[in-house]
């Protein structure tokens, strides 16, 4: 059973009263993209969060960044069933810079954190006086929903068809505020990676097909972090591991949440 909510400004959607498993979702995604995969771990309490600028969340005039994300994340942890060790931290590009930002500033809150194809190296963030709305964001928006899907299907001919309507539909829900508020200086994962000690697992793809972590930068992840950090390499993958090849990311994820 599927149940929505709020929690101040951020929206939410959730398998269990007693949440586990907390998903976080990449740049221009929302919480649905999730959907498929609360069914993937059946036995664990799920929840995701529109990240705020995304689909049902509102957007905070603050400034925003992988600190603000993980304020927003422990806001609305801490209005939910949580276990006494805190939760599992599963994050997408974008979500996996929060969830290893939540780790870190909230320890209290995470006993594992699985990253997939986190952003490496991080790219300089312009003033927010500088940045202006991004063309790919205005062909998506120009586009129906029925174009953007068929064109997400043309893109991603590997990708289940659950994957697919849910992700078109996000991007046009993304507030186009995003590309003119101030947003935080970025940190490099390697150095978040410093704070967080707890069980982390970085999973990549291929850099040739678009993953944005080779394993030699995967490595110097392992080399940095704090705790103890697994690396699972998935072929054929590029950025979206888990759309490209579902099984060997389910098989990876399950073998590190067995291991905890």
């Amino acid at each position: 059973m599927i149940t929505r909510g709020r929690t101040e400004h951020l929206a939410w959607v959730r398998t269990r009263d007693d949440v586990d498993t907390v998903f976080l979702h990449g740049f221009s995604d929302n919480a649905d993209v999730w959907l498929p995969w609360f069914d993937q771990f059946p036995s664990r309490g799920s929840l995701a969060i529109d990240s705020r600028g995304h689909g049902q969340s509102g957007l905070p005039e603050d400034e925003g960044g992988a600190s603000a994300n993980a304020a927003d994340v422990a806001l609305v942890l801490g209005a939910q069933e949580i276990p006494a060790a805190g939760v599992v931290l599963i994050g997408h590009s974008m979500g996996a810079v929060t969830a290893a930002a939540t780790a870190g500033q909230f320890p209290e809150l995470v006993r594992a954190v699985v990253l997939e194809d986190p952003p490496f190296p991080t790219p300089p963030v312009p003033d927010a006086t500088q940045r202006s709305v991004p063309e790919w964001f205005l062909a998506e928006r120009a586009r129906s929903l029925e174009e953007r899907i068929e064109n997400a299907r043309a893109r991603n001919p590997a990708w289940s068809d659950d994957e697919i309507e849910p992700q078109a539909r996000s991007t046009g829900e993304l507030d186009q505020r995003m590309f003119e508020l101030p947003v935080e200086a970025p940190v490099a994962m390697s150095e978040r990676l410093t704070r967080v000690t707890c069980p982390v697992l970085v999973i990549h793809g291929d850099v040739a097909r678009g993953s944005t972590t080779s394993p030699e930068q995967a490595e110097a992840l392992r080399n940095a972090a704090a705790g103890e950090l697994t690396i699972a390499h998935v072929p054929d993958a590029g950025h979206n591991i888990r759309r490209d090849q579902r099984s060997a990311y389910l098989a990876v994820v399950n073998a590190f949440l067995d291991g905890l």
